[in-house]
């Protein structure tokens, strides 16, 4: 894996051993990253299930101006902590070693409205790559995105989710509803959004 734009362009990256994680492609993420262009520079970002790390690291490539890694398996983390390391990065993120569902409901009983959005705890844009055969992590945690833990995100923040072609995923999650979907391959990549009316979900 490589580091597609940005200040760490062309870097490499290593990936976790085994079928336990499965990293994001090349061009999947740089299909991501055109999408994303126009909000990523000074963005608060969250990667979710986050591997080897290469989403956020991609990221903070062009200019994210905080990431939070959320991954609790081992080898991933060693390995994620080994990117960060050799890449230089001292700053600028921060990693979570709970459960993605912990990690959420933890944030969000500790937010304080208005404060924290200021200090940045309010997240722009928030990537989520869950085990594709773990299908319930994918509804628990839009669940909790749309519902009980919205208040985490900023009033335009936008969702993507990575999943399996052939997985279809609800149009909407509570206050979360689906604006866009791109397919690549054996991969498609959902983009949800807050809804601003109480407009049916999308056919």
């Amino acid at each position: 894996m490589r580091i597609i734009a940005g200040s760490l362009r062309s870097r490499r990256l290593e990936a976790p051993k085994g079928l336990g994680t499965r990293p994001t492609s090349d061009r999947l993420r740089e299909t991501l990253f055109n999408v994303l262009a126009p909000w990523i520079g000074g963005a608060a970002f969250w990667d979710l299930y986050a591997g080897s790390g290469a989403v956020g690291i991609e990221a903070l490539s062009r200019g994210a101006a905080l990431v939070e890694f959320v991954e609790r398996d081992p080898e991933a983390l060693k390995v994620l902590r080994g990117n960060l390391e050799r890449l230089g990065l001292r700053e600028g993120f921060r990693i979570h070693t709970a459960t993605v569902g912990a990690t959420l409901c933890k944030m969000q009983a500790a937010f304080k409205p208005g404060l924290d959005a200021i200090r940045g705890s309010e997240f722009d844009l928030v990537f989520l790559d869950p085990p594709w055969e773990a299908a319930e992590e994918y509804a628990a945690t839009l669940g909790l995105l749309g519902g009980k833990a919205a208040g985490l995100l900023s009033e335009d923040a936008v969702v993507i989710v990575e999943h399996r072609r052939k997985q279809r995923l609800e149009d909407r999650y509570g206050l979360l509803e689906r604006t866009r979907l791109l397919e690549q391959g054996d991969a498609a990549l959902s983009f949800y959004a807050i809804s601003r009316s109480s407009a049916p979900e999308i056919d």
